[in-house]
């Protein structure tokens, strides 16, 4: 049967978050309404009989850049073609762009058929932060930050994204950032999942602004943090290690199109492995 490919609600965005945290992906717990601001024509699904078989976010950060994830088929509609259809769906909506995703191995060489190119790889580092900070002070990242935070971020991300921004720092999302004589020299943010909190986005000017912030939101969770962070960052991911962090599953950050080109020394831990 031939799917009807349509834009999803907020109510069947949750729906298909929920299916990534069936699937092992560990969303957060406010991730529907929080991805929705980014593009809220961004997520399509694929629809059998009034329900829905597969879904993907297919998110336009304006005219040049696009992310693709939460790509899903309900596991008993596998094999007959719908997953293709609804990421056939989001692939036509992106056209004109670069698009990035973040693949898991097993992926990635069909990805790359596509003509989607490895740019760097992350690995996850999970477990309760130990170490000792540094002596750099951090302070609650508030709303009247707003602007700094968008023009700071865009060093680091491809495209400007100031409606998702203005969701993700705020509550109950936990967002810090390190101010030095009125100017940003990182921020960050973690927000609970359904196992643990994730910290992303970590963007900071230097190593030691990354771990004050990173011991910072560690502190404020009281439990497991997980953080996606680029294999450029050895230094960073031996500092993990030594405060007691294990590194887990990797994927590769890849792109069709021309690379983007961002400050990816400052890149300390990605946003996320759904929208970028």
């Amino acid at each position: 049967m031939t799917p009807i490919i349509r834009t999803l609600s907020l109510a069947e965005i949750e729906t298909l978050v929920d299916w990534a945290a069936g699937e092992g992906w560990n969303p957060g717990r406010h991730d529907a309404a929080a991805f929705h601001t980014a593009d809220p024509k961004g997520f399509l699904g694929a629809f059998v009989g009034n329900e829905m078989v597969a879904g993907i976010a297919a998110v336009a950060y304006g005219a040049d850049f696009a992310f693709i994830g939460l790509y899903v088929c309900r596991p008993d509609m596998r094999g007959r073609g719908y997953g293709k259809a609804v990421w056939d769906a989001g692939m036509a909506r992106l056209a004109g762009r670069t698009v990035g995703l973040d693949g898991v191995p097993a992926q990635q060489a069909n990805y790359r058929s596509m003509g989607f190119v490895d740019d760097y790889r992350t690995f996850r580092w999970s477990g309760r932060f130990g170490g000792a900070a540094p002596s750099v002070p951090v302070r609650p990242l508030t709303p009247n930050l707003l602007g700094p935070v968008v023009s700071f971020d865009r060093l680091h991300f491809p495209a400007p994204r100031t409606a998702f921004l203005e969701r993700w720092i705020l509550p109950p999302h936990m967002a810090l950032v390190r101010m030095d004589r009125g100017r940003m020299r990182g921020y960050g943010v973690a927000r609970a999942c359904r196992e643990g909190f994730k910290v992303g986005p970590l963007f900071a000017d230097d190593m030691d602004v990354a771990l004050a912030l990173l011991a910072a939101l560690a502190s404020a969770c009281g439990g497991e943090i997980h953080i996606d962070v680029p294999d450029t960052q050895r230094e960073f991911s031996a500092a993990l290690e030594a405060a007691g962090l294990a590194r887990g599953f990797e994927t590769a950050r890849m792109y069709r199109g021309p690379a983007p080109a961002i400050r990816l020394g400052g890149v300390y831990g990605v946003t996320s492995l759904e929208l970028g």
